[in-house]
Formats: C-alpha cells, sequence, structure tokens
C-alpha cells in the first residue's frame, strides 16, 4: 500500500504564493507519473496538474497555466505544486495521486489520460488551501 501526504496547504491572502508538497512511500518512486487535483467546496473534484516520470513532460487545467507549476524530487520521492497569484477560487483542499507506470503501447499518453482521477491508483488525504482577505 502506498501512502502520499501532502503538505503546505494553509490560508493566504488574494495574490500570495504557496507550495504544496506531496510525500511518497513508494518504493520506485521515479518509475510513476504523478498528479494533483482539487475539491473546491459543492464541486466535484479536478484535474490541477501532472508530471511524467522523468519530469520532463507536464499538463495543466487550461485556465491555471502559468500561475501553477508542478515539479518532482525523485531522490526525495516528492511532487511539488507551486501556486502563484492565488485567487479565492483556488480555495479547495488539494491532493495528490500517483498513476503507474505507463507502458509501451498504452492508450495513456496525454492529457486526456493524466486529467481523468479513474486513472489514478493511490491518493493522499488532501491539504485544505484557503485563499481570503
Amino acid at each position: 500500500q502506498v501512502q502520499l501526504v501532502e503538505s503546505g496547504g494553509g490560508s493566504v491572502q488574494p495574490g500570495d504564493s504557496l507550495t504544496l508538497s506531496c510525500a511518497s512511500s513508494e518504493r520506485s518512486f521515479s518509475e510513476y507519473e504523478m498528479g494533483w487535483f482539487r475539491q473546491a467546496p459543492g464541486k466535484k473534484r479536478e484535474f490541477v496538474a501532472a508530471i511524467r516520470r522523468g519530469g520532463l513532460l507536464t499538463y495543466y487545467q487550461d485556465s491555471l497555466k502559468g500561475r501553477f507549476t508542478i515539479s518532482r524530487d525523485d531522490a526525495k520521492k516528492r511532487v511539488f505544486l507551486k501556486m502563484s497569484r492565488l485567487r479565492s477560487e483556488d480555495t479547495a483542499v488539494y491532493f495528490c495521486a500517483e498513476h503507474s507506470p505507463v507502458l509501451p503501447g498504452s492508450w495513456c499518453t496525454g492529457y486526456e489520460c493524466f486529467a481523468e482521477e479513474a486513472e489514478y491508483d493511490y491518493w493522499g488525504q488532501g491539504t485544505q488551501v484557503t485563499v481570503s482577505s
């Protein structure tokens, strides 16, 4: 059983920045694709960003491009989400998730796959981010 633990959430003001961290217990973390999702009060969980193994390919929800940046540190088994110019609508619980390694020939090669929460095998408990003045 893989454990994912998010941290770094908190209460900030509009325009502030915040970096979330997700620590994984996955033995071969570097081989796994990772994603961030969020769920605002009363809304469905939505895709935020994903990063492929190797860290060279990333995907973002279109509306978050330019403000959010996903990265990973395989040596530390962590994935990060740097959020800038935060807005009240960014208020949500943020979850990190692990996607199994994509095998050659798989249909799962792009945004459509990694934006789909059903594609992820393990989830963290989430960390609350509140943006309010």
